[in-house]
């Protein structure tokens, strides 16, 4: 049985860092396999902390707090059966890919031998130098500014050095609103084309309250 002559090309999932100054992708990590669940929280953020408080209780102060859980699958078992297609996972498993995604959440080696030096000197730095952004991407639709949670790897499978060579990474993410980082930052354009986006798909829903048996409010 031959397969489909025009296979729709399927979206690839995965993790940028960005330079926030430039807007440079610095590492880019593709999930090999697109997940298969995905968990959102939104947690709405409202002024009336109270029930009953009648003059608060339908306005909102800001964008939701939402986090994204998700797991992503990673096997090096194709390119260690071809080893010139890909030398670098071939010498070193899945190391570098592991690495390059682990880099989001530690600072720059140069940056902690500037902040000791500084110290033993006697001085106090203002504020640490801003790392590169995160960004999740799920899809054209869904590119959006986070800062990672929580990452659990489980390496699964090595090769004959204890290069992991079968992994998966469970991600915890919080969204980074215009809150986080304002109106003018590069990521805080990044989440309101990413909220631009949930309102025009919103807009594609056009049911109405007799879709329930209602006539009217």
């Amino acid at each position: 049985m031959s397969g489909m002559p025009n296979p729709p090309r399927v979206a690839r999932g995965g993790i940028v860092l960005v330079d926030p100054a430039s807007g440079r992708a610095l590492s880019t990590i593709p999930f090999q396999y697109n997940p298969d669940t995905l968990t959102r929280t939104l947690q709405p953020q409202g002024i009336g902390s109270e029930p009953g408080d009648r003059l608060e209780a339908l306005r909102l102060i800001g964008p939701p707090h939402e986090t994204y859980k998700l797991d992503a699958e990673f096997d090096a078992a194709d390119q260690l059966d071809d080893p010139a297609s890909n030398p670098v996972v071939a010498a070193n498993g899945l190391l570098p890919l592991l690495s390059a995604l682990e880099m989001a959440v530690y600072p720059d080696v140069g940056q902690l031998l500037a902040e000791d030096q500084m110290a033993s000197e006697g001085m106090i730095e203002v504020a640490p130098v801003e790392a590169p952004m995160t960004v999740l991407v799920l899809g054209p639709s869904r590119v959006v500014p986070v800062r990672l949670t929580e990452l659990t790897i489980t390496e699964e499978a090595f090769d004959t050095s204890l290069h992991p060579i079968r992994a998966k990474v469970s991600i915890s993410a919080r969204v980074l609103t215009v809150e986080d980082l304002g109106f003018t930052h590069r990521g805080g354009l990044l989440y309101l084309n990413y909220q631009r986006g949930k309102a025009q798909y919103a807009a594609l829903d056009t049911r109405t309250p007799a879709d329930l048996g209602l006539k009217s409010f």
